[in-house]
């Protein structure tokens, strides 16, 4: 490819590198999945548990239909954790969840977003529960769920079969 040894080189560790990077993609995938999958189940537990609380905390912040959104919330949660965690339409149901999380941003921690001051601070955002929710929800909507997830197995299925 290249006259240059040096060029040889250079073009030989940036191929390793992407080979090693491509590998690494579902291990990283699958540890996102796993960690924020399980705490998604876990919230949305929590919720069912007392779902009184939760639309109580729903209406005062002005949530319509405290009662109704906190099962929705709550319902999404465990199941989306659920098929997070195991890669079973997980870009699908990454939608719901990525509008769970822009809620909570929206209400519970609109603050942040009063004076634009995240802009020039982005520790502001980061630092706030629901930012590792939704980066991952986005990651895995984005790249999909990765080789070791349900949708892989069905899509290496549906490919064989067309």
């Amino acid at each position: 490819m290249f006259s240059n040894g040096f060029a040889n080189f250079i073009a030989w560790i940036y191929q390793i590198t992407i080979k090693v990077g491509e590998n690494f993609q579902s291990i990283f995938l699958l540890l996102m999945r796993l960690t924020w999958g399980a705490q998604f189940l876990i919230a949305g537990l929590g919720k069912f548990a007392d779902l009184t609380k939760v639309a109580d905390i729903f209406s005062n912040l002005s949530i319509p239909f405290p009662v109704f959104s906190a099962f929705l919330v709550a319902f999404f949660e465990a199941v989306g954790g659920a098929f997070l965690i195991v890669g079973f339409a997980s870009r699908l149901i990454c939608l719901p969840l990525m509008v769970i999380m822009f809620t909570a941003y929206s209400t519970a921690h609109s603050h942040i977003f009063k004076d634009f001051s995240f802009i020039a601070n982005p520790s502001l955002l980061v630092n706030e529960a629901p930012f590792p929710f939704l980066l991952t929800v986005l990651i895995v909507f984005v790249f999909g769920p990765g080789r070791v997830s349900i949708d892989a197995i069905i899509k290496r299925k549906l490919n064989e079969r067309f």
